[in-house]
């Protein structure tokens, strides 16, 4: 059996990378999520009127990774204090956020954010929201930096090689 579950963590070129090279993760799709629009462009959500967050879809084997090490993993990757920025990349639609579809990974979720938010003095500017929306990026977003090995990514490439060597114990 196989779960669900979004993160939106800044420029999702790289945030799909990131989980793809995770053990027990199947597959994985960027998009849009909890925006106000119909069927929004790249193009369109670009311009940070339509409400979406650039957004991966996440589907993995819990008895191989559980969503509590997919979370962990999420945390690793994000600056979770920086409102609307990852990086070099600012804007609504790069805000960071984890969007689920089932209500009982919630306590799991709030779990980890609570044990998150005690490494910082600041409030976590991470959202954590029921799914309300996705869609589906263009093509030529899927899969960007298997594609485009020197294309743009605002995370560094020891995470990559991190993410391929974690497992869970």
């Amino acid at each position: 059996m196989q779960k669900e579950i979004y993160f939106a963590g800044g420029c999702f070129w790289g945030t799909e990378h990131y989980f793809k090279q995770i053990e027990g993760v199947t597959m994985t799709e960027v998009g849009f999520a909890n925006g106000h629009t119909e069927n929004p462009t790249y193009k369109e959500v670009y311009t940070d009127t339509t409400g979406y967050a650039e957004t991966v879809l996440v589907r993995y084997r819990p008895e191989v990774v559980s969503l509590e090490f997919l979370l962990h993993m999420f945390f690793m990757a994000i600056d979770p204090t920086s409102l609307n920025k990852q990086g070099h990349d600012e804007g609504t639609r790069y805000r960071t956020g984890v969007y689920y579809t089932a209500p009982e990974d919630l306590p799991i979720i709030e779990k980890v954010f609570a044990e998150e938010q005690e490494k910082y003095a600041t409030p976590l500017a991470v959202e954590k929201l029921p799914l309300k929306n996705f869609y589906t990026a263009e093509e030529y977003h899927q899969d960007y930096l298997d594609k485009n090995p020197d294309g743009y990514c605002h995370l560094p490439q020891s995470l990559f090689a991190f993410a391929k060597q974690a497992r869970e114990h």
